[in-house]
């Protein structure tokens, strides 16, 4: 599943913990592990709020491309 592997990557490369990671972008630290560890349904909001903690596209945080730049305009 390239969601939980790109949500992986990204927290890897910042050096966080999940909890680390979850508290920043607000969400319970086990709603986080379940997220990395297969992706599960999360709501818009949320996914919305990773993107813009981690910096990249929700398009590339979802598979649909490999930029991961955010378009914004």
């Amino acid at each position: 599943m390239i969601f939980n592997d790109r949500l992986k990557l990204l927290r890897a490369e910042r050096e966080l913990t999940q909890e680390k990671a979850a508290k920043a972008i607000g969400i319970p630290s086990r709603s986080y592990q379940r997220l990395e560890m297969d992706g599960c349904k999360t709501h818009y909001d949320t996914l919305i709020r990773i993107a813009d903690y981690y910096e990249v596209s929700l398009d590339w945080l979802t598979g649909r491309t490999d930029m991961r730049e955010i378009n914004r305009g």
